[in-house]
């Protein structure tokens, strides 16, 4: 989860919401990371969970990701809980949970639903607090709070 808070911190510098993700494959090696793009490139499909998915696979050599974990500092929305499930990764990690926009806990649960064909295990809330410190203090200062 610390390495996705250092994509988060880089998404940040270019002017992006503040998430990072990171590809871990069945040894525990990380395979590829990003950040947040959406401003940087102008896609709104830009997530970090989407770039760092994309990124594995072209690592793997396709687009299985059978035994990879994702590592997230945000629970994924609709778009990228859809990408997970298509993407069959193993294991998804995510940090902060996201009451507005969750799709792994908070609003649904995409991810585990027993109607798709895969479902990965899914630990949520592993450096809750940091990670949802990072979007509390982005937020605060979009909106001319300060330091946060």
């Amino acid at each position: 989860m610390r390495l996705a808070l250092v994509e988060a911190a880089l998404a940040e510098g270019h002017g992006d919401v503040p998430i990072g993700a990171v590809v871990l494959d069945g040894d525990g090696a990380v395979i590829a990371r990003a950040g947040n793009e959406r401003e940087l490139t102008g896609d709104p499909t830009a997530h970090a969970e989407v770039l760092a998915l994309r990124r594995a696979a072209a690592v793997v050599g396709e687009w299985r990701l059978t035994g990879c974990t994702l590592v997230v500092t945000l629970e994924p929305c609709t778009m990228c809980a859809g990408a997970i499930v298509a993407s069959r990764v193993g294991r998804l990690v995510f940090g902060a949970f996201d009451e507005k926009a969750g799709a792994v806990a908070s609003l649904w649960d995409v991810v585990r639903d027993p109607r798709l064909n895969h479902r990965p295990e899914v630990t949520g809330g592993v450096l809750e607090v940091e990670c949802a410190a990072v979007l509390d203090t982005f937020f605060a200062q979009r909106r001319g709070g300060g330091d946060g």
